[in-house]
């Protein structure tokens, strides 16, 4: 019998400064009342079905903190503000800030919430808040503040405090009291969120796991020489190398673990599924009985042993890993199955998601009914995702856990569970040191930012490791937690040409005041440099470069020549900089342009993996109204609506697409979107861009009057 584990990881860096003793960020409230609470509610309404939550040692942290009110809330704060108070700085804050929710799910279903956006505007770029604000009432900001902390709080939430819900029909006008009962609402769920876990965990059938404490990538902390493992050309900074660090962080997460759920914690994902055969003796004399990391790891690992690639069906073989005589399972996430909740399954309706993953469980079960105790890992964000369903994803998950228990050809297990059973267990002594993203480490370390951020942790580590041992007991823990906290995970994340948010130079700035904290806590002076930006400390390209020229493209198919493509528009999914990461793509890169008639596309795609499935490609503009283009791999059958003469579309070994230009003026926008066909219906896998569109600016009069021919 094939078993299921399902590990949901709730992890958020650690946004409180030490000294100051403030949370600069609201997102440990936002998803508590959010994500947590709801999966706790999911976990609770299924109790037939098993699995693992991996709740992170600094994000209990954060959650005990706040509800104990032994730090400072700045974004509550802001809110608690009453409007007939707020200063010009107070309303430019509100106006930036108290939008950033997921536009199409938590801000346009609201009326209100999306009236209020919509006078603020979409683009601050070009918005002078300061003029907007002029344009604000009292009452607009009383709302907007009400908004923001409403519109976040989840479905079980929703369910527990029916007021929150009165408050969503009122929609306006609310009071400064109201306000303060929805942050009431948040405070209670803080106050009683780890409980609930434990509860969950006393019960039995769910499992409570942990990571390093701050999240750090733990080959990183051993030795970033590792790196050159699986990226022997990167460019590496200065050598970080304290091993020690990262059995102190283990030992700090299990300490915490068991004074909150009352027991050790048996399981561990490390911080983004990063491992390397180094850590293994650790982490077993710590406890641990198995870690998770990516299928990629597991096929390399094999490699590395001299072995021919498996059959896929060798993934759901229970596996441990060996070094220097110590053992500890390791278990491998499928990525097809755990990438799709996390980045596909909001795009469809909640059944046909269900079903798609069942299905694909079912192939895994036929294909390993000769194996001994199977098992197929599902491992994933169990935070971010639900802001993409319009539901937060309730219908989805009562579909799948209810489809969990329909089908005597599997089981849900919770890992210590399935650790624990007699089977014999495949021994890989060559375990591969990677990620769960690429199986390299790609994200944090290798680009001028991610390169100086280390080197500027490391100098710092270096120069605490000659001053610890005279200085007090009491001050020295606070440094190590300082120091600890700006190993993170997160904060490389950020850095670099792979990610992107609005708040890039916060997180910049938290991960160098962890850094000047370690200086100040010793009475020593902040080095110059920890005070200067790393942000833009290199170059990178972007997702999106815009057309240089008009195109003439040859229609077949081809790259017929370097020349024909090069001064096209071009977006690369894989440098496309958001919160998540998808895993290998099929859609690589879209190339766009014009000429004073025609719009041309061309679409590069992993042609092995793009065969099965059927392309669609939407435009809007007056040049076009709305059309639809349909492609079908497998027959080269293209098909556009409304009908359009002179549409040419040729593939060989690339998509080549010409339409004619109506007349009209504007950009023209367009997006791609790749679908998987299936018994009664499809199933989204990309779009490109995820969101939103892909914009194609029209040739200007000069252009239009050079690009003519006879």
């Amino acid at each position: 019998m094939l078993h299921i584990a399902l590990l949901w990881h709730m992890h958020q860096p650690y946004y409180v400064d030490p000294l100051a003793r403030v949370a600069v960020m609201p997102w440990v409230r936002l998803h508590a009342v959010k994500g947590y609470l709801d999966m706790f509610a999911m976990a609770e309404r299924h109790p037939e079905v098993r699995m693992v939550f991996n709740l992170t040692s600094v994000l209990l942290q954060q959650i005990g903190e706040l509800a104990r009110n032994e730090v400072r809330d700045l974004w509550r704060e802001w809110t608690l503000i009453p409007a007939a108070d707020l200063t010009s700085t107070d309303r430019r804050l509100l106006l930036e800030h108290f939008f950033k929710a997921n536009w199409d799910h938590l801000v346009r279903p609201h009326p209100r919430y999306h009236e209020l956006l919509a006078h603020r505007g979409y683009d601050l770029k070009h918005t002078s808040l300061d003029s907007v604000a002029d344009t604000f009432s009292r009452q607009d900001f009383l709302d907007l503040q009400v908004w923001f902390n409403l519109a976040w709080c989840g479905h079980q939430a929703l369910r527990e405090f029916p007021e929150l819900i009165e408050l969503r029909r009122k929609g306006r006008g609310f009071t400064e009291q109201e306000k303060r009962r929805v942050l009431d609402v948040h405070q209670r769920v803080l106050e009683g969120l780890v409980g609930r876990y434990r509860r969950l965990a006393e019960r039995g059938g769910v499992e409570l796991s942990t990571s390093p404490f701050f999240h750090p990538i733990s080959p990183l902390l051993c030795d970033t020489e590792f790196t050159h493992r699986a990226m022997p050309m990167a460019t590496l900074p200065p050598r970080f190398q304290w091993p020690e660090d990262l059995e102190a962080q283990l030992r700090l997460a299990r300490e915490q673990h068991r004074a909150l759920f009352g027991a050790e914690p048996v399981g561990l994902w490390p911080s983004e599924g990063a491992v390397c055969p180094e850590m293994i003796p650790a982490v077993s004399r710590l406890g641990f009985r198995w870690m998770a990391t990516d299928e990629d790891v597991f096929f390399r690992s094999v490699a590395r042993e001299g072995e021919s690639e498996p059959p896929r069906c060798e993934l759901y073989r229970p596996c441990e890993a060996e070094r220097e005589n110590a053992r500890v399972a390791v278990v491998f996430r499928d990525r097809l199955l755990s990438d799709f909740v996390g980045f596909s399954a909001a795009k469809n309706s909640a059944g046909e998601a269900a079903a798609f993953i069942l299905h694909r469980i079912e192939g895994i079960a036929a294909s390993t009914a000769d194996q001994a105790d199977p098992l197929a890992a599902i491992i994933l964000d169990g935070e971010n995702a639900w802001e993409h369903f319009p539901d937060g994803g309730e219908a989805f998950l009562d579909a799948w856990y209810a489809g969990l228990t329909r089908n005597g050809a599997w089981r849900t297990t919770t890992l210590a569970e399935h650790t624990a059973l007699p089977s014999s267990r495949r021994r890989l002594t060559q375990l591969h040191t990677g990620s769960w993203i690429q199986a390299n480490f790609d994200i944090w370390i290798g680009d001028p930012e991610e390169n100086r951020a280390w080197e500027l942790l490391g100098r710092t580590r270096r120069w605490w490791a000659t001053r610890q041992e005279e200085t007090a007991p009491d001050v020295a823990e606070r440094v190590r937690r300082s120091l600890y906290a700006a190993e993170g995970s997160d904060w490389f994340w950020w850095y670099g040409r792979d990610f992107v948010t609005d708040n890039d130079l916060l997180f910049d700035h938290l991960f160098r005041t962890h850094l000047q904290n370690v200086y100040r806590l010793c009475g020593a002076p902040v080095p110059a440099d920890l005070f200067v930006p790393i942000c833009g400390y290199g170059e990178f390209p972007l997702a999106n470069t815009p057309p240089l020229g008009p195109l003439r493209p040859v229609m077949d198919g081809r790259v017929t020549t370097f020349f024909e493509w090069r001064d096209a528009g071009v977006f690369r999914p894989d440098q496309s900089r958001g919160t998540m990461f998808l895993g290998e793509r099929i859609l690589t890169t879209l190339f766009y342009g014009t000429d004073s008639r025609r719009l041309f596309l061309r679409l590069d795609a992993s042609a092995a993996r793009a065969k099965h499935h059927r392309l669609e490609i939407f435009l809007e503009g007056e040049r076009f109204g709305e059309t639809r283009l349909v492609w079908l791999p497998p027959t080269g059958e293209i098909s556009i609506s409304p009908t359009s003469a002179g549409v040419e579309a040729r593939f060989a070994r690339i998509l080549e697409i010409a339409l004619p230009l109506q007349e009209g003026s504007g950009p023209i926008r367009f997006s791609a979107t790749l679908l998987e066909p299936r018994e009664g219906g499809t199933v989204q896998l990309e779009r490109l861009p995820s969101s939103g569109w892909i914009e194609c600016p029209l040739p200007d009069a000069a252009t239009a009057a050079a690009d003519w021919s006879v």
